[in-house]
């Protein structure tokens, strides 16, 4: 497809241009000068632009003081042969930093300009982690049955026996044995927690307003952990239902709002709650053939210090948590649901910018099923 597009481009007649903008990548033709000369429909989304607005100026208005991809464009003009990059990072002003594959080429028919072919990596990351997040709740899946049978019977009799001890026992010895009974407990919530993994009875569905959902979730927010906090709603009307579980949908987001609090708990905090319909956003389920459709998408944006690089490749592993009190479990339970109701969720973090990004399967009005998808 990228020789088609160089193809294309090298001519640009006016009828091309219909061709181009079909084109789901920014395709961006440059002078030396680095003046942007012509851009597609999708490079007018990816900077959040007009073409009249972009046309004329140089790509550094546009782009990251530093960019690398100033300098490969750069290099292509001085060297006169093409260059390929994956995985650099590109920011914008209004969408911040993104990974994206890079192809520059000089335009052989016209002298002293490039092509600029820009391809956006999160979706094929999405996918990838995604998989990586079900194959984590299964884990835990296991992992789960097996406390739940081998640990909590023994704990009970632990606890027993510390309460019989406390009523024949010296008071000194009564605070240990009331320390046994704590811990014991504790541990059996933390057990009580892990078992929802190993639920695997299919989930109910029905047409559910995600709108109605996070404003309940805003709602228990700012009445509880986020009374500081300002929570900001930047929502699509005319979004169409969610087909899922409004109690568990109410629990991902919760959590999820919860997490973007305590995050920017020390900082001058805002959260910011986005829907919006993305079609074309299509994901191939295990063990099937077909194509499910994630045009809802809804997002959790925080102005906190961001996810440590380390921790981001495991962010939805069960046990991995930054917090000196917490389980680790919120996030794994978190991918188990969304996965459950046949979606994905990701996480885009830097510096005062983290958003995660959930993407649903909508209600399309065919009978409403219970079957959850698979794992």
């Amino acid at each position: 497809m990228v020789q088609q597009l160089e193809k294309i481009a090298r001519s640009v007649p006016p009828d091309a241009t219909i061709i181009l903008n079909a084109m789901p990548h920014p395709v961006i033709i440059l002078d030396r000068l680095m003046r942007i000369e012509y851009v597609n429909d999708s490079a007018e989304q990816f900077f959040q632009a007009s073409s009249a607005i972009l046309l004329g100026h140089k790509l550094n208005d546009f782009v990251a003081f530093g960019s690398p991809v100033l300098t490969l464009i750069e290099q292509v003009f001085m060297q006169g042969t093409s260059v390929n990059e994956y995985g650099v990072e590109i920011g914008t002003p209004r969408q911040g930093d993104r990974a994206v594959d890079i192809q520059v080429t000089p335009l052989a028919e016209s002298p002293g300009h490039v092509l600029l072919i820009i391809q956006l990596r999160t979706m094929a990351h999405k996918m990838d982690r995604q998989l990586t997040h079900r194959g984590a709740a299964r884990s835990v899946t296991g992992m789960a049955a097996i406390l739940a049978h081998e640990i909590k019977n023994p704990l009970s009799g632990i606890r027993g026996a510390a309460q019989l001890l406390e009523l024949s026992g010296a008071e000194e010895d009564k605070t240990l044995t009331r320390l046994i009974c704590e811990e014991t407990d504790r541990i059996c919530k933390l057990v009580d927690r892990m078992e929802v993994f190993s639920d695997e009875r299919p989930i109910p569905r029905e047409p559910v307003n995600i709108h109605l959902v996070l404003g309940h979730v805003k709602q228990l927010a700012l009445t509880g952990f986020a009374k500081k906090i300002k929570i900001m709603e930047e929502y699509d009307p005319s979004l169409p239902a969610v087909l899922g579980d409004k109690d568990q949908l109410i629990q991902v987001f919760l959590n999820l709002v919860k997490n973007a609090a305590e995050a920017i708990e020390d900082h001058d905090g805002e959260i910011t709650l986005t829907t919006a319909y993305r079609p074309g956003v299509r994901l191939s389920m295990p063990g099937s053939r077909d194509r499910v459709s994630l045009p809802l998408e809804i997002c959790v944006i925080d102005n906190g210090p961001g996810v440590p690089d380390d921790l981001m490749p495991h962010l939805f592993d069960p046990f991995v948590t930054t917090k000196a009190s917490g389980t680790g479990l919120g996030l794994a339970l978190v991918a188990k649901i969304i996965g459950d109701h046949g979606g994905i969720i990701e996480c885009d973090s830097q510096p005062r910018r983290t958003i995660f990004r959930v993407l649903l399967p909508m209600h399309t009005g065919a009978t409403v099923t219970a079957n959850k998808s698979e794992y």
